[in-house]
């Protein structure tokens, strides 16, 4: 099974409509999109380049935001692995040598649909790992995000430019 490199939370009680909304503005984007799966308000999406599909959804999201009727959050995913304490740290700890010592950051750390106790202390246990200074909750320059779905975590370092809130783009 191939995994999905981009991430969009949505209205789960309108899973079709968000699934044709979802593809339709992956088309006009003019990107070659295959869902993977989109269930309990998470649709996980393969395309070519995330962080390209994103910056153009933010152009089509800034020109015309009605188009935005069922989807919530688009992120880019940089690595799937198990959702365990470990496997989760190591991936972690290698994406976090792309935030520069200088540069503000955060942890965004989402579960869904999660069986096994993680542990309540599971974000202290992630953010161990990071070795740098500058946390900032409010503006952070990097956002690292866990997004644990079941047993897989999707595990992503972008910059604010490279996520899309559409609640933030109606305010």
């Amino acid at each position: 099974m191939v995994d999905g490199n981009l991430l969009v939370s949505f209205d789960p009680v309108h899973d079709e409509s968000a699934k044709a909304e979802i593809l339709g503005l992956l088309k006009e984007a003019k990107q070659k999109a295959k869902l993977i799966s989109a269930t309990e308000g998470l649709a996980e999406i393969s395309v070519p380049d995330a962080r390209k599909a994103i910056k153009v959804i933010k152009d089509i999201a800034k020109k015309d935001g009605s188009k935005f009727k069922y989807t919530f959050n688009w992120w880019p995913v940089d690595k799937w692995c198990k959702a365990n304490v470990a496997e989760m740290q190591k991936i972690i700890k290698k994406l976090q040598e792309d935030i520069k010592d200088n540069e503000k950051w955060k942890m965004d750390l989402v579960k869904r649909k999660v069986e096994k106790d993680l542990g309540k202390d599971l974000i202290i246990k992630l953010t161990d790992v990071v070795n740098k200074k500058c946390i900032d909750l409010n503006n952070p320059q990097k956002i690292i995000k866990v997004e644990i779905e079941g047993s897989r975590a999707a595990i992503s370092l972008y910059g604010p430019e490279e996520y899309l809130s559409i609640s933030f783009l109606k305010v």
